[in-house]
């Protein structure tokens, strides 16, 4: 054994007394890939997150397609071009896509928003990654909101077959459980139409995440969000080795993304807080 892989041996027993050394020696040929959400750098869909995230020593950043003010202007063919030369530049990968102005602008009412949908596609394409987050909160919350999700259903109808085309992936993250995604699913009738899981924001929901990583099993779920709001990972609540079993128990695709969000107590150093939360990451699925 050698000496970083003992060291975080002694982080893992730190954080789970009783973690199966077993366990962790059938995931020593795997390697999850490890990004951040742009916004969770303070450079929400900016150039600088590029050079934030190589600082930290990232393989990539979940970027947001834009905000209102700016136009949303990862839909721009200029601005887009900057952002794969700054990628290719600094090595950092853009991973996925967002948009979060979902939150502010809801899908489920705005039909503004169904042109950005489109664009967001056409985007991922040009980037050539796989996919793109559709964010449900705030505005935009479908919880207690039996017309919205009959609309958003509607509307994924519509997008979908252009989502299949251009092999991109729609990732629904929300506070509805496990039962109500895979229900949405069903009726929208698209492969290419997943769950983008949330952690945190699943057990504040006061959803069982153990049974949710179960029950969606690795083809519904397209990527990861891993975040604490406000603390750091592994200083609040949820127990990331046992989500890391049942993230092995499900087979979770090695090749899929797991982004840091929202993972720094306030005011932290993003540079500094987020090595911490990598060199915890890496202790646990990457040792």
């Amino acid at each position: 054994m050698v000496r970083r892989q003992f060291i975080q041996y002694l982080t893992l027993l730190g954080a789970s007394p009783c973690f199966d050394f077993g366990y962790l020696a059938s995931l020593k040929h795997k390697k999850y890939r490890i990004g951040v959400c742009d916004w969770s750098l303070g450079q929400n869909s900016k150039l600088a997150a590029f050079d934030v995230a190589k600082s930290i020593g990232l393989d990539g950043i979940q970027v947001n397609l834009g905000t209102r003010q700016d136009g949303m202007h990862l839909r721009n063919k200029n601005t887009q071009i900057q952002f794969r030369d700054k990628a290719k530049e600094t090595g950092i990968a853009i991973s996925s896509m967002a948009i979060g102005e979902l939150n502010n602008v809801p899908y489920k009412s705005d039909n503004q928003t169904d042109a950005w949908v489109f664009d967001a596609i056409d985007a991922a394409t040009f980037f050539n990654v796989e996919v793109v987050l559709l964010a449900f909160f705030s505005k935009n919350d479908l919880r207690n909101d039996a017309k919205g999700v009959d609309t958003v259903i509607q509307k994924l109808k519509q997008v979908m077959p252009y989502a299949e085309k251009n092999k991109i992936t729609l990732g629904i993250e929300s506070y509805l459980t496990a039962e109500e995604h895979l229900d949405i699913m069903e009726k929208v009738g698209s492969n290419n139409l997943k769950v983008y899981y949330d952690f945190r924001n699943a057990q504040d929901a006061g959803n069982d995440i153990y049974h949710e990583i179960k029950l969606l099993g690795n083809k519904n779920i397209c990527e990861l969000h891993l975040k604490e709001n406000g603390a750091f990972l592994g200083k609040a609540d949820i127990d990331w080795v046992k989500v890391s079993y049942a993230l092995n128990d499900i087979n979770f695709q090695h090749t899929k993304w797991m982004h840091i969000e929202g993972a720094l107590p306030p005011k932290y150093d993003f540079i500094h807080g987020h090595q911490q939360n990598l060199t915890f990451l890496n202790s646990i699925f990457n040792a």
